[in-house]
């Protein structure tokens, strides 16, 4: 097995949470170089994961000009489409977390970079590899819900805003929920659909909830003073075949019903949803019925299942997508149209009217 060097931009909370172990266990990456702004975050991630000839740098133009294989752009928002460009021209393939980037030009630029230079890249959106979301992309491709026309895209948490990093600065983020987590059930219904030309966006953006104190958040009271992005979002969009989707996102909001990173799906033949595990329900046999796949990897008494974690699953897409050629799960044109369809429900929030495209 070839082993790829790879050097990674960013060392925070997704760097150490997700990539850097799913490397590590992998196998098949040597992290040799490691950039972060804040210098003991990338000492302290070299020491981890990285070889121990490793390099750590400040500035990532230093750090794309190694002998490197590929490039892991694990920044803030508002750095995505810089750090990947440069890399890519640099001669790197890129893996980039979600959202592809803060405005829909960024990432049409660089997908436009992706082309010209033919390096591959991808963008973190694992919850596609999940069990149920495999299972149901299947049930979708063969066609087994029909014409899905209406879809719920889910991203609701009730108090759970995260208080840490940089997630509360509007300039670096570009938003709130709806661009951090409404980007990943967007992203999820959007594929199983294989829908990607929307026609209009209608959005709606709140701060209803950020002045508030005695919170109740999960990670501890937020500080209002820097809490600059929505605390809730909803989107109405409607794509050029009829189809439509309602797209809700919230770290905090005064709700019971709670789903993250679902989806809802409504066609002519089924329908599904995860709000309890994946349930597929249609009509058979004049009566109406649900199915609930059996989606653990067990089936016998000494055998518990070995199945991968979504992020160990884009580790292994990535590599061999890198060595062998073979195909994409996160296709870099497909999360545009995601970046796309977030910037016009921000958009249509701030003016009070609807987004239509060409």
């Amino acid at each position: 097995m070839k082993t790829l060097n790879v050097g990674v931009v960013g060392c925070g909370g997704i760097a150490n949470a997700k990539h850097l172990p799913a490397m590590k266990k992998n196998g098949n990456f040597n992290i040799v170089a490691f950039c972060d702004l804040i210098e003991e975050r990338a000492v302290k991630a070299k020491k981890e994961f990285g070889t121990s000839d490793a390099r750590v740098y400040t500035d990532y133009q230093n750090l794309i000009q190694e002998e490197l294989d590929a490039v892991y752009v694990l920044t803030p928002n508002n750095a995505h489409a810089p750090v990947a460009i440069a890399a890519m021209k640099a001669g790197k393939h890129v893996m980039c977390e979600k959202p592809m980037a803060k405005t829909f030009a960024e990432a049409k630029e660089m997908v436009q970079t992706a082309k010209e230079t033919g390096k591959i890249l991808t963008i973190g959106y694992q919850n596609r590899y999940r069990g149920d979301s495999q299972y149901l992309k299947k049930a979708c491709a063969n066609g087994d819900l029909g014409e899905v026309y209406y879809a719920k895209a889910h991203a609701i948490r009730r108090r759970a805003v995260p208080t840490w990093g940089v997630f509360l600065d509007a300039e670096k983020q570009g938003g709130g929920p709806l661009i951090d987590i409404g980007t990943h059930a967007l992203d999820l219904t959007l594929w199983m659909m294989d829908n990607y030309e929307p026609e209009s966006v209608t959005g709606s953006v709140f701060r209803k909830l950020a002045d508030q104190k005695d919170t109740g958040n999960a990670w501890g009271d937020w500080d209002p003073e820097v809490f600059t992005v929505e605390d809730s979002a909803f989107g109405f969009i409607k794509m050029k075949n009829g189809a439509t989707i309602h797209l809700e996102a919230s770290w905090a909001l005064n709700s019971l019903e709670v789903d993250e990173a679902k989806t809802t799906l409504c066609g002519t033949k089924a329908g599904a949803d995860m709000k309890d595990g994946l349930r597929i329900n249609r009509v058979q046999y004049g009566r109406q019925c649900v199915e609930k796949p059996d989606l653990n990897a067990g089936g016998v008494a000494f055998y518990d299942g070995t199945a991968d974690k979504p992020e160990d699953t884009e580790q292994k897409v990535f590599y061999e997508a890198i060595v062998d050629g073979k195909p994409l799960t996160v296709f870099p044109e497909q999360a545009m149209v995601v970046t796309q369809i977030l910037e016009a429900i921000y958009e249509s929030a701030k003016t009070g009217k609807t987004i239509y495209f060409a």
